[in-house]
């Protein structure tokens, strides 16, 4: 087995696998229902089609902490993996048959790892692949990338970044696709004088306001329990900022002249956050459901304004990633962030369960 490095001239130049035998640093998942744990692991091997990346940073998101809460049976992924599902790094290492890309390159991870076969999979949805393997992808059932080195298995899911930062543009894979699919579907109710209504302003709610703000003429209401959070919604542009109390459903209503909104985005999913969507929800317009606090919303003729869709979507596809990085290289698109080491991983997930976090945490495996 060989591998491509960089050349002095650019060139790609077959020689023996450096990193055999080399061990790094990796926060893995190694049991249900608990917390992950460093261990030190092989650095993994590239092969035909394959490329290791070295970790610029790696996200931490709410999500994550569904996975370590699941009790043993409820799905079937292999244990131990590496966490972390958004991903971006610098080219290390590059299989035998892969082409368009250069060591020391800086690219952004897809995570949502398809078949690559299907239908869906063809036109760049991969995350609602009609065969789905039992993982979902990297740091969700197979190593992610928190750790020194993330192997990916297909150069397809890479996406370059150009001069941004892979550190900062980690998130921008699952914080900042996931609202823009949310967004991207109902941009067509997006019109002058509507309204976009935003529950939830943490990691993936600060930058759909931002998305909102980019993408349509629309009037942004932020909603939060957290007075900080309001703060931070309007300063990257919400028009009005609700506290999440009683009060909330009349002064949303009174914000759109009593229509509703035309579109409601829930980026947190709890029971409470669903009620206020459906009741702050305009006629025609449309409910997503995008956080995965599991919260019911009971359906019966009137449970929503007339012709109101409720949507749940899951993360983006791959050529919407490619747009939300071209958005953030235009300066459109910030994701707030701070950075932990590895070995401090533990410490970020239990600021996010303690809701302490300003933006999206990110670990930085080399520094």
């Amino acid at each position: 087995m060989t591998l491509r490095l960089q050349g002095a001239m650019g060139e790609g130049m077959a020689i023996g696998n450096p990193f055999k035998g080399d061990t790094m640093r990796a926060y893995r998942f190694v049991a249900w229902q608990s917390q992950p744990e460093l261990h030190d692991v092989p650095v993994p091997e590239p092969v035909s089609g394959q490329v290791l990346i070295k970790v610029a940073g790696a996200g931490v998101c709410h999500s994550d902490l569904h996975v370590m809460e699941w009790p043993e049976g409820v799905n079937d992924w292999d244990l131990p993996f590496t966490m972390g599902h958004e991903n971006a790094g610098w080219v290390e290492a590059i299989g035998a048959g892969v082409d368009g890309l250069d060591v020391g390159q800086a690219v952004a991870v897809y995570g949502a790892w398809g078949c690559g076969r299907c239908s869906n999979c063809r036109r760049g949805v991969e995350n609602y692949c009609l065969n789905p393997s039992r993982a979902l992808g990297g740091g969700l059932g197979l190593d992610g990338g928190m750790a020194e080195y993330m192997l990916v298995p297909s150069s397809r899911w890479l996406v370059p970044l150009g001069d941004l930062d892979p550190r900062q543009a980690a998130p921008l894979t699952d914080a900042g696709l996931t609202p823009y699919h949310a967004v991207k579907r109902s941009l067509p109710l997006l019109t002058p004088g509507s309204t976009a209504l935003v529950i939830g302003v943490g990691g993936l709610g600060h930058i759909a306001i931002q998305l909102l703000k980019a993408l349509s003429p629309a009037r942004i209401v932020a909603v939060d329990a957290a007075v900080d959070k309001l703060d931070l919604a309007r300063s990257v542009g919400a028009d009005e900022a609700v506290l999440a109390d009683d009060d909330a459903e009349t002064r949303i209503k009174e914000a759109t002249g009593g229509r509703g909104a035309e579109v409601v985005l829930d980026f947190v999913g709890a029971d409470s956050t669903m009620a206020l969507g459906a009741h702050a929800a305009g006629t025609l317009g449309h409910l997503t459901i995008v956080g995965l606090a599991m919260g019911t919303l009971p359906f019966h003729f009137r449970a929503v304004p007339w012709e109101c869709s409720i949507a749940a979507t899951y993360w983006g596809t791959l050529p919407e990633l490619a747009e939300v990085i071209a958005l953030a290289q235009q300066g459109k698109l910030h994701c707030r962030t701070e950075y932990f080491l590895l070995e401090k991983a533990a410490e970020a997930y239990d600021r996010m369960r303690a809701g302490t976090l300003n933006g999206r945490a990110v670990i930085t495996p080399n520094h």
